[in-house]
């Protein structure tokens, strides 16, 4: 099947596509899409510096306004769903449906952050001095820079750019060396609302394609910043340091080691359709993917029947085609350490369901896998270890504090279930003494975060919040203000200072 339809309806041109360095290969056969050309390093400053140049200005639009463009934004996302959800497709191995999803996500965030645009709110404080009035306020910051991981490589950036955008600052991304074409696209039809808008500052919004010597820039310039890095433990553990060292602000989405607490009293017809999507969807690689299954003993034997049983049935092949549930993981080294981490789990006593590569009835070059569901003796160094490809730790529990406490004993904190009709575990488990995950669910599994809620996680998922709630504040500075409307000059605290 070719590929260039989907390219083209994307907005995509023969120079956008020829006559770069960075080569870009479709997961799904390992066709080669693209030679992208990639932004120097040394052209970073003028980026960063046309991107403050924005800021002067952009800072200034009054925040409904600024919203106005985002409303834009949303409603050339709409015009261009299915188009932008194909090449997600294309580019990443999503099946259809999933890419498709993604852009809604894009498009949620957008009417999101329009209604955020009237509701930059402050506080009035009561002042202790008399004649006084004190005020808290918000103010922008300037430029954001977002570095995106391939597994969303249009939607991260969305949650970045929405907000950021109400809220004064222009952006800068740059996406995955794996996925720029998506970035690309995305692009494109920003350049639509932009130019529907009409008088928004050159400068912002910009798009940089390269590997770390570009991302260093981002992170090492004392004129950007906010910094947003998706990605890794370890990349956030570079990332984090640096840019705090220089006094900026990162907001960090990292690694997730993703557990669900199966109860006696579970509906396990529930349970096990939400096992399957959390640990199966996107492949597997989705920062919220379900890795670790504790499972009380009393019903383990009857679970792992069912879950093989499912496992066995789920259609893997072309993500594009009608009825496939699993695609491809993203390129073949992720195949070969999905591998290797079985090998790991075998060494330390696992039992083995699946977790195999699949080359028969699938499009070849592609890095298919059968998923894995791996029978555990114990919570393991591995098992601690995020793999991001589908593989499912199954461990045992007796006490309800001994599944808390397996569930928190790992050295991330991103998201977290729990399957029980009781009301004190499920209490429990949301209490403080409960999950320690920036997301806890009861009876539905750990992905598919909707844009209401602040999303991000602790300990070494880094501790960032992007989309919902108030995580617009971090792309924002607070300002306290007092107001002394009298005609004396009273100081705080009682204390006199008399000239």
């Amino acid at each position: 099947m070719t590929h260039s339809p989907i390219l083209s309806a994307a907005g995509l041109t023969q120079s956008d596509l020829t006559g770069g360095t960075l080569a870009v290969r479709s997961p799904i056969d390992g066709a080669e899409l693209a030679r992208v050309a990639q932004t120097a390093a040394a052209d970073m400053p003028a980026v960063i510096a046309h991107a403050r140049a924005a800021f002067a200005e952009w800072r200034s639009v009054p925040a409904p306004r600024r919203g106005e463009l985002v409303r834009l934004l949303g409603e050339e996302l709409r015009a261009s769903k299915a188009e932008l959800g194909a090449l997600v497709t294309l580019e990443v191995g999503k099946i259809t449906s999933e890419g498709l999803g993604e852009v809604q996500e894009m498009i949620d965030i957008c009417d999101f952050a329009v209604g955020l645009s009237r509701q930059l709110y402050g506080l009035t404080i009561a002042s202790e001095r008399p004649g006084h009035r004190m005020a808290e306020t918000w103010h922008p910051m300037g430029p954001v820079g977002v570095i995106s991981a391939f597994n969303f490589p249009v939607a991260v950036w969305s949650w970045n750019a929405a907000l950021a955008l109400v809220c004064g600052n222009p952006v800068i991304w740059k996406p995955s060396e794996k996925t720029p074409l998506t970035a690309m696209a995305t692009m494109r039809i920003m350049e639509r609302a932009l130019a529907r808008f009409g008088d928004a500052p050159e400068g912002l919004c910009q798009l940089v394609v390269g590997g770390p010597e570009v991302g260093a820039a981002l992170v090492e310039s004392r004129d950007v910043p906010i910094l947003s890095a998706t990605g890794s433990s370890r990349m956030g553990g570079i990332v984090g340091p640096k840019v705090s060292a220089r006094w900026g602000r990162p907001i960090l989405e990292l690694g997730g080691n993703n557990a669900m607490i199966v109860a006696p009293s579970a509906d396990l017809d529930m349970a096990v359709r939400a096992i399957v999507f959390g640990a199966v969807g996107t492949a597997g690689q989705r920062c919220t993917s379900l890795r670790r299954l504790i499972v009380h003993r009393s019903i383990r034997e009857d679970l792992v029947a069912r879950l093989t049983k499912a496992y066995a049935s789920l259609p893997i092949g072309d993500p594009r085609a009608e009825g496939t549930l699993i695609g491809p993981l993203v390129d073949m080294a992720s195949r070969d350490r999905m591998l290797a981490q079985l090998d790991r789990a075998r060494a330390e006593g696992g039992v083995v369901h699946g977790g195999a590569a699949v080359t028969e009835g699938v499009p070849a070059g592609g890095a298919y896998v059968t998923p894995a569901l791996v029978e555990m003796p114990a919570q393991t160094e591995t098992v601690r270890e995020e793999t991001f490809a589908p593989i499912l730790y199954v461990l045992s529990y007796d006490q309800f504090d001994e599944a808390i406490a397996l569930q928190n004993e790992v050295p991330q904190g991103l998201s977290s279930c729990i399957f029980t009709l009781n009301l004190r575990e499920a209490e429990t488990f949301l209490s403080a003494a409960g999950s320690d995950c920036g997301i806890a669910n009861v009876n539905i599994g750990p992905s598919g975060a909707e844009i209401g809620g602040a999303f991000g996680g602790e300990k070494e998922t880094g501790g960032g919040r992007e989309s919902g709630s108030d995580a617009w504040k971090g792309y924002m500075r607070r300002q306290t203000s007092t107001v002394n409307y009298s005609t004396r000059l009273p100081l705080a605290q009682g204390v006199r200072f008399d000239l």
